[in-house]
């Protein structure tokens, strides 16, 4: 399977085309979204190259690449377990001293807010259709944030919107279920 392939239909057909993260488009277009896969299953290694990809995201310029998928379709498949982890990624981030410098966004095929039901529409905002963490460049939602208005708004607004779609409609757009 080509994971990287898929990910990139993923951004395309759902995040781009329905406007869940207005910042995705450009860089995209311009080819500055890098995607990386750990084929994996084992944490431990996904923290490693987790910590190899925050490095040398911090390193280089943002012309080069804005943004880093790293797909990990392998490792962390359910869901809690995959939720466990994230504050021991937040400590690696720290550890890194790249916090205020990087940020670690999450999605999975299974991702569920807290207090939503499995079947919710909402919780596909931060559904993908392989478990990967998103590495975001903090200067580039600070500017993102001045360039942006209502910025805050956008979580609301995606929620609203693929409530309005229904999980058939979510579906149609971009078919979760063949993963």
């Amino acid at each position: 399977m080509n994971y990287e392939a898929l990910t990139r239909r993923w951004v395309e057909e759902f995040v781009i085309a329905l406007n869940l993260c207005p910042f995705a488009h450009k860089p995209a277009m311009e080819g500055r979204i890098r995607y990386v896969l750990f084929e994996g299953d084992d944490p431990r290694l996904l923290g490693e190259k987790l910590a190899e990809e925050l490095l040398l995201l911090g390193k280089v310029d943002v012309s080069e690449w804005e943004t880093t998928l790293l797909i990990h379709p392998n490792a962390l498949k359910d869901f809690s377990e995959y939720n466990e982890y994230l504050d021991v990624w937040q400590e690696l981030l720290e550890g890194l001293e790249l916090e205020g410098t990087l940020q670690i966004a999450s999605f999975h095929p299974e991702y569920q807010f807290f207090g939503t039901r499995a079947g919710d529409p909402e919780n596909y905002t931060n559904r993908s259709p392989f478990p990967m963490l998103h590495l975001i460049r903090e200067a580039s939602v600070s500017k993102a944030v001045d360039l942006y208005p209502g910025i805050e708004e956008i979580p609301e607004r995606n929620i609203a919107r693929l409530n309005e779609l229904g999980l058939e409609g979510i579906l149609k757009q971009f078919n979760f279920n063949r993963f």
